[in-house]
């Protein structure tokens, strides 16, 4: 009993491992895209911005890795050993989830940092909000339609027409205003933890939001 229920373990990790590594792979592309194009280079030119592009693309990615709690259900099915689930499953899902968000965390931080340093910290709450938006469409069309980061250069028609049409339905429209929430919740939740935890000397305002309300406090 006991080498069946090792054997099944195996077989479950062998089996997430494959897809969790792809979909950290694919949440930590963003973070240091937002690393390259935030803190070490300047806006302006043609490879900023298709490098911005390609963030964009790319970071629905990270939140998306929320979404596979439902393999999680399956797994514990599975299994079927409440030990297991406790002491091997669960916290493995954990860490895999919170890492790929708190890539969608920090590079929005950065996001902010680079508003702030070119004098646009008043937009940041205002690009988060459309972040968590765009991100939230992306969500959806990444779990329930299939669709890709690189779609948007293999079959661009197909994200504008069948992606466009299936948002605008009552149910997906729904889905997506629910994932926002979710979204926008977790991020402010996640941004000031992570800054919680961040050195004072490493903070990028330079100035505490009690002081200038338009001035991030990251």
């Amino acid at each position: 009993m006991k080498e069946e229920l090792i054997a099944r373990i195996i077989q479950v990790l062998r089996i997430n491992m494959s897809w969790m590594t792809w979909n950290l792979f694919l949440a930590f592309i963003p973070l240091a895209l937002s690393v390259w194009l935030f803190r070490m280079r300047r806006g302006g030119t043609w490879l900023w911005w298709l490098g911005f592009l390609v963030f964009y693309a790319f970071l629905p990615n990270a939140p998306y890795l929320l979404t596979d709690v439902i393999h999680l259900i399956d797994d514990i099915r599975t299994i079927q050993s409440v030990w297991m689930i406790t002491l091997i499953l669960i916290p493995l899902y954990l860490l895999v989830i919170l890492g790929g968000f708190e890539a969608y965390v920090i590079s929005l931080i950065n996001w902010g940092y680079y508003l702030h340093r070119i004098g646009k910290s008043q937009w940041i709450w205002r690009v988060e909000l459309i972040t968590h938006i765009l991100c939230a469409v992306g969500v959806y069309w990444g779990r329930f339609l299939r669709f890709n980061s690189w779609d948007f250069i293999t079959q661009p028609d197909a994200l504008l027409t069948k992606g466009v049409e299936e948002i605008l339905g009552k149910q997906p429209l729904v889905i997506i205003a629910i994932t926002f929430v979710v979204l926008a919740g977790l991020y402010w939740i996640m941004k000031r933890v992570t800054l919680g935890l961040s050195k004072p000397g490493n903070r990028i305002g330079i100035k505490s939001e009690s002081t200038n309300s338009n001035t991030p406090n990251i």
